[in-house]
């Protein structure tokens, strides 16, 4: 019987699971390099030029052959989520992938220009943000990706504060805040829209409290103090 590709998951953030109708289904690790290279480079691609990217170390016919056995190794209810051709491969159309659902949503809040919807100003949407892609997979295909992704979803996470801090969702905001400092420590923008969500609320005590840890922070491991723009306050200004 053959399953539509829409049924088929493929899950990158934190940790590579693929689903269909919800249900894991196992995947051996070279079907998986082969599914995640897939959702990554989205469209039409030569499948020499996917066998040589997935394992650069070997000569061209083995590396093709490793390809064609990967393909074969999916799982029977897995194998329409992936268009094949004698020249080409590529993901279906229909295949959901959570990592690009939030890379379009970190697109969405970063261009202040677009009008963000209540699901995109949400603790879900958090959630999503700050996951991590395969964290435990070392391909530079994968590196390079990842650290973009770090970044972007770092500023939809700051983005997302500030919105949040506008429209006075302010336990939300600080939640969000909180999550962007955790991602990335010593990033003085996060610091900063956190103490703004916290002045907002009027907790000026929690707002010098985060100032005064991202101090310590810096001094630490920098062996500098913040700079003059993290006083988002006159509030903050003139503490030691």
């Amino acid at each position: 019987m053959t399953i539509p590709a829409s049924v088929h998951q493929i899950c990158l953030l934190n940790c590579f699971e693929l689903r269909v109708r919800g249900d894991s289904v196992p995947v051996t690790a070279g079907s998986q390099r082969l599914v995640t290279f897939l959702a990554l480079h989205d469209g039409l691609l030569r499948r020499n030029s996917v066998a040589g990217a997935l394992w650069p170390d070997v000569p061209p016919d083995r590396a093709c052959a490793n390809l064609r056995a990967s393909i074969w190794r999916i799982p029977p209810t897995c194998r329409t989520m992936i268009d094949l051709s004698a020249r080409h491969i590529k993901l279906a159309t229909g295949v959901t992938v959570d990592y690009l659902a939030a890379v379009a949503l970190a697109r969405r809040l970063v261009d202040r220009s677009e009008n963000c919807d209540e699901h995109d100003l949400s603790v879900q949407a958090m959630a999503k943000l700050s996951s991590e892609l395969l964290p435990a997979c070392y391909d530079d295909w994968v590196l390079a990706e990842r650290e973009q992704f770090r970044q972007l979803r770092l500023h939809a996470l700051q983005v997302l504060c500030e919105r949040l801090t506008a429209s006075k969702r302010y336990g939300e905001a600080i939640d969000v805040g909180l999550a962007a400092v955790c991602a990335e420590p010593l990033r003085e923008s996060s610091h900063r829209v956190l103490i703004k969500a916290h002045l907002a609320e009027g907790n000026n005590a929690e707002a010098h409290r985060q100032y005064e840890l991202y101090r310590q922070i810096t001094r630490a491991e920098l062996g500098v103090e913040p700079s003059r723009n993290l006083l988002v306050s006159p509030r903050l200004d003139g503490q030691g």
